[in-house]
């Protein structure tokens, strides 16, 4: 099993390898461009710069770590925000209010979500910090201690590993009340904050996908409820082991909304 796959990693920095010299070299993509919005177009640009201290090596590293760092936490979050969404039908019709309300504001109602409407979706930001309160996709965050700290009269020496365990902050009692119990609308009062809330870790090593991941999260919800009903058929069950599973995956049965917003 892990000679498999070692071979799969191997074979995908290759093809990934392949793609970063491709770009990089107009003899073998014509005048060298990227196809115009393509995702790896700043990072291979950064990588042609003479001052640069990205290389062809950092480059794919950085891509394969994107595939891999994102491939899981997003589609356990989608995943979940259906699972909370559903069985909450009140939170389903705030949420499609808030959406609706934000297609009637536009002067064309087939125009693309703006950064201003992202930005006024209240009440689905506070479904998103509640979603990845409780998901705590990532069940541990490791940091080395650079000098001797001193907590509650224990001296933690430089040079160990702290193991930072986001799901013991986001279930304390003390922080929030009925920690175990999705409740977006708990975050009108709470704010953010790495001593509270610590769902994309904190400090200098802040996930630097945290804006992206809201974002598609936020543009998931948005034509999840405008566009489409649904209705679980089948499994739901989570189980930490110690990262977050549906054991009998989240089966849903879907079907297009006829009416439009109007």
């Amino acid at each position: 099993m892990w000679v498999l796959l070692m071979f799969l990693i191997g074979f995908i920095i290759v093809l990934i390898s392949h793609w970063v010299y491709r770009w990089q070299n107009p003899k073998c993509n014509g005048n060298g461009k990227l196809p115009p919005g393509s995702m790896g177009f700043p990072l291979i640009d950064e990588v042609k710069k003479e001052d640069t201290i990205l290389n062809e090596t950092v480059a794919v590293n950085l891509v394969f770590g994107l595939l891999f760092a994102t491939f899981e936490t997003t589609s356990t979050a989608l995943t979940l925000a259906i699972k909370f969404i559903s069985d909450h039908p009140q939170v389903q019709a705030e949420l499609t209010k808030e959406h609706e309300d934000i297609i009637k504001s536009r002067q064309r109602k087939d125009s693309q979500i703006t950064w201003q409407e992202y930005k006024s979706m209240n009440f689905t930001h506070m479904v998103i910090n509640e979603i990845v309160r409780l998901a705590n996709i990532v069940p541990g965050i490791y940091r080395k201690v650079i000098q001797d700290v001193e907590i509650n009269g224990y001296t933690i020496p430089a040079g160990w590993l702290v193991m930072v365990v986001p799901s013991v902050l986001h279930v304390n009692p003390d922080t929030y009340d009925d920690p175990l119990t999705f409740n977006p609308w708990r975050w009108k009062e709470l704010h953010l904050g790495t001593k509270t809330f610590m769902g994309f870790g904190g400090g200098v090593r802040l996930c630097v996908g945290a804006d992206f991941a809201k974002v598609q999260l936020a543009i998931f919800i948005h034509h999840l409820v405008l566009n489409l009903r649904w209705s679980v058929v089948k499994g739901g069950d989570i189980v930490r082991k110690p990262t977050l599973t549906f054991p009998n995956g989240l089966h849903i049965k879907i079907s297009e909304k006829n009416c439009a917003v109007e």
